[in-house]
């Protein structure tokens, strides 16, 4: 996201005319997220996703374990004969998410939005790629971006933005993708300063599957379930930042996901680590969780 500050991927909403009620409701939300939200999810979901003290003491961060895939569902290494990759799908219920459990986005930045649509990930990997897929339970939905590298962050848009090697704190790649399958991706070694666009020939390596036309134009504004899905390979982050590390059992990464619709009806902007700052903001790795591999 980031229309707001004439970026793509800036997120960053103007509030200068908030009154004072509502930066004090904002501020007490905040620290309601940080306290209240995760111990209730931590109980939901076993602490599968859980709380850590976080880098400057007063910080929380996120921790979301991540599984090997299904081998017969990916087609990935087994030691026996290859079994052929099957194609991407954005079926949340496809057999290689059988026992991967999903990560939930329970925080927003900036005022507490009137639509909150339930958006959820999980992850998983293989030797080659991570597999990742995002299901919205939405409604306001649109996708008029067009192509590859277009301000998707005004659509209906999920995104990840991870580091693959925690050794550089202010380096990150954030893929952004809207309910279409259009991606934006750029990999950032300070936030927003001289971002480096992925090419189209490494667009081409990303698989995509997404349950949605390419464009929803004008809004749909009844319930909505869409998903995206997407296969990216770890040579393909290599080439950009050489010092990835790539996923192994014990192995971290810096990460976090949004969900965003900058120019729908019903804007908001969800996170799944907190993200303390007074407008919405995804570019601040300083409040990543963490990833780690199984």
């Amino acid at each position: 996201m980031g229309d707001w500050l004439g970026m793509p991927g800036s997120h960053a909403v103007n509030q200068e005319d908030e009154d004072t009620d509502s930066v004090i409701f904002r501020k007490f939300s905040t620290m309601h997220q940080m306290i209240a939200r995760p111990m209730g999810a931590c109980l939901l979901l076993g602490c599968l996703t859980t709380y850590l003290p976080g880098v400057h003491g007063e910080e929380t961060n996120m921790l979301y374990l991540v599984k090997r895939c299904h081998a017969l569902a990916t087609g990935a290494s087994t030691g026996k004969p290859p079994v052929a990759r099957k194609p991407m799908e954005a079926d949340w219920n496809a057999p290689m998410w059988q026992g991967v459990e999903p990560l939930e986005l329970t925080h927003f930045m900036g005022k507490r939005p009137e639509h909150f649509p339930r958006t959820q990930a999980r992850l998983c990997y293989d030797d080659q790629t991570l597999h990742v897929i995002f299901r919205v339970e939405d409604r306001y939905v649109r996708a008029i971006a067009r192509k590859n590298q277009d301000p998707v962050c005004r659509d209906s848009c999920a995104e990840f933005f991870f580091f693959p090697n925690r050794g550089l704190p202010t380096a990150y790649f954030n893929l952004e993708m809207n309910c279409g399958g259009t991606m934006l991706m750029h990999y950032q070694t300070v936030p927003r300063e001289a971002p480096i666009k992925f090419s189209a020939e490494d667009f081409e390596r990303i698989e995509v599957a997404h349950s949605l036309p390419k464009n929803v134009d004008p809004e749909e504004t009844s319930p909505t379930v869409w998903t995206i899905a997407y296969r990216l390979p770890f040579d393909v982050i290599e080439k950009y930042e050489p010092s990835a590390i790539r996923p192994a059992p014990g192995v971290l990464w810096r990460a976090n996901f949004y969900k965003c619709a900058d120019r729908t009806s019903h804007p908001h902007w969800l996170t799944w680590a907190p993200v303390d700052h007074p407008s919405p903001n995804f570019h601040l790795p300083e409040h990543f969780g963490t990833l780690k591999f199984e």
